[in-house]
């Protein structure tokens, strides 16, 4: 894959590689599996191309989103109106349904989602991002069979929040401003470490411009490498949002591209996890990658100096100009084609 060089605005793939932390296995308490259950479970993905194009195609109508949780609106009895919110990642569907606060358990939720699934039909996974509603959402998808999956890539849905902030509960007679539930970012919990095993030998910050990674998300939705993507069609209700605040087909979007001998196994390994977000930390000299809600890992390392600040800076700001637009590759060498690519976004929570 061929990166391009940057500017003062944006930084170029680094000359100096440093050695990088692969993705840990999906949870820390997870065994991770023997580097040769990898490469069959590797070389099992390449050769079934095809079927994968075709299961890729059906996961995205059986994939859901879904919000539980109180609303900045009051009922007659001065309480809060909780809201139940399902979507899917292209909105076909939108279900909202209002709940008394005293009806708030497992059982009233999964019962309102046994109608959306008489409705719409059953999903196999359920993604939802506010961590202290994981144990009503994650009882009641178990008691109906599905997988509750914690994750910051409800696009669809934290942009329907949004929506539905200007357009719905404001104008509610019973919205009250400034009594929205908040999703803090704030107390993010240290990195954890990751055995060697899972660690790549090099990295670089790199960057491609829109309408290259558009071509190479191609590989990875027709089944031919290992990943996971955004719609970035202009129109669609995922893709007007990641690239919003992009010039054109020519901006560049940073990436992280980590090198290494293993990488077939490494790319399948890290396709086990739900991707979030990747960020520099300068106080620990490091990139922190972020998977699922509230799980952060200590992903590369680098010796701390003035200019690998700088290039850590530059980096950072380059991903806010993409409007928190990101990629990870994981690639054999420099002038491989990926084995891996993971389309990432860093976005501000919703406002409700």
């Amino acid at each position: 894959m061929s990166y391009r060089g940057g500017n003062t605005a944006q930084p170029a793939a680094l000359s100096r590689l440093n050695r990088a932390a692969a993705a840990p296995a999906p949870s820390p308490s997870a065994s991770a599996p023997s580097p040769s259950s990898l490469r069959q479970r590797a070389r099992t993905y390449a050769a079934t191309t095809a079927e994968s194009q075709s299961t890729a195609q059906r996961n995205q109508s059986i994939d859901w989103e879904l919000d539980f949780c109180s609303r900045p609106i009051f009922d007659e009895r001065g309480k809060k109106v909780w809201e139940l919110l399902v979507t899917d990642s292209t909105r076909s569907f939108v279900h909202a349904e209002y709940f008394p606060n005293n009806k708030i358990n497992s059982r009233t939720l999964r019962e309102a989602l046994q109608r959306v699934m008489e409705e719409h039909g059953r999903p196999d996974r359920v993604r939802f991002f506010r961590q202290q509603m994981q144990t009503i959402i994650s009882r009641a998808l178990g008691e109906l069979k599905v997988q509750a999956l914690p994750s910051w890539r409800c696009i669809s849905l934290m942009g329907l929040l949004d929506e539905r902030l200007d357009e719905v509960y404001s104008q509610h007679p019973g919205y009250k401003a400034g009594t929205a539930p908040v999703v803090s970012l704030l107390d993010k919990p240290p990195p954890a470490e990751l055995p060697d095993a899972l660690r790549g030998e090099q990295w670089a910050f790199v960057q491609l411009p829109l309408s290259d990674l558009k071509a190479e998300s191609k590989l990875v939705t027709n089944g031919s490498v290992f990943g996971q993507m955004f719609d970035l069609e202009p129109g669609g209700v995922v893709g007007d949002a990641v690239t919003g605040d992009l010039p054109g087909p020519d901006a560049l979007v940073p990436g992280v591209a980590v090198f290494s001998r293993r990488a077939m196994p490494l790319a399948a390994w890290t396709n086990g996890l739900e991707m979030g977000m990747i960020e520099v930390d300068r106080d620990r000299s490091c990139l922190i990658l972020e998977t699922g809600v509230g799980k952060r890992w200590r992903y590369a390392s680098y010796r701390a100096s003035e200019q690998a600040d700088a290039e850590g800076a530059a980096w950072e700001a380059a991903k806010q100009q993409s409007g928190g637009l990101h990629f990870l590759a994981v690639q054999g060498s420099p002038d491989d084609e990926p084995t891996g690519l993971w389309l990432l976004w860093d976005r501000e929570p919703p406002a409700v």
